[in-house]
């Protein structure tokens, strides 16, 4: 199944799901529909393109509603995804929706915090972490546990908001100012969790912070999405991703005004 594919059965999906409205806006506003769907389809083509062999033990760390899960394991990957919050109970609702279109067993799911998990060490060909990183805390643990249990060879695939953008550094010092690192309690757990509080950084404080925890091999640097939805207006998406990737080239664009990085990293 193709990420376009994919993607089209997902819009059938949310026009019977309101319960995932709030997280995918893509119904709630058809101006900025072109706009929020280039940014999905650019997230999880790059994941794609990074997880070609089915036989690879893929973990999902921060899986939320499931959907990068659901995606490979109708491309026939296994896959286990950890979550928190109200995303896992929609989860088995998803499960069932998806199920006439592939093998929904492939992917399995706990709720729990990353730390407590007793997965073995060495035992995952791909750790995928998408907007969770920098919900992580503390960060240099995480890495570290990241490093633990990939294999020799693994590979961790990030695709995270780029927290040099200028205009999301301002949005979100107004949002939490200074307070970086927030404890919450979980509940169903019954405990309490460090959290990043939007905690997001730039590529460079990321390599800095992946090299020290031993992580050497860096590949396929990726910034997406600078535009705003007006400008993808009467203008076919395709055309708004090819100049986005053209401004991507130069380093000061890139840097403070493109919204998303995604990079994959592996263990020397």
């Amino acid at each position: 199944m193709t990420v376009a594919e994919f993607f089209e059965i997902f819009m059938e999906e949310l026009a019977v799901s309101p319960s995932l409205h709030g997280y995918y806006k893509f119904l709630n506003d058809t101006k900025s529909f072109e706009f929020r769907k280039a940014y999905f389809v650019q997230r999880l083509q790059y994941v794609f393109d990074h997880v070609q062999d089915k036989n690879a033990n893929i973990w999902d760390c921060g899986c939320g509603y499931g959907t990068t899960a659901l995606f490979l394991a109708m491309n026939g990957f296994k896959v286990y995804g950890t979550t928190l919050e109200f995303y896992f109970d929609e989860i088995n609702k998803r499960k069932e929706f998806w199920k006439k279109y592939g093998d929904v067993e492939l992917f399995k799911v706990d709720y729990e915090d990353v730390f407590d998990n007793q997965l073995a060490d060495n035992s995952f060909d791909y750790i995928i972490v998408q907007d969770t990183l920098h919900h992580l805390e503390p960060i240099k643990k995480a890495i570290k546990l990241f490093n633990d249990k990939l294999k020799r060879e693994g590979k961790l695939i990030i695709i995270e908001e780029n927290g040099s953008n200028i205009l999301k550094r301002l949005l979100y010092f107004k949002q939490r100012g200074f307070k970086r690192i927030i404890t919450l309690r979980d509940e169903k757990l019954q405990k309490d969790i460090l959290i990043g509080n939007e905690n997001v950084r730039g590529w460079k404080k990321w390599n800095k912070l992946f090299k020290k925890a031993g992580f050497n091999k860096f590949e396929d640097l990726k910034y997406m999405r600078m535009f705003l939805p007006f400008s993808y207006k009467n203008r076919p998406m395709d055309v708004m991703i090819a100049k986005e990737n053209n401004l991507a080239k130069r380093l000061f664009l890139r840097k403070y005004f493109f919204y998303g990085l995604c990079f994959t990293t592996s263990k020397n």
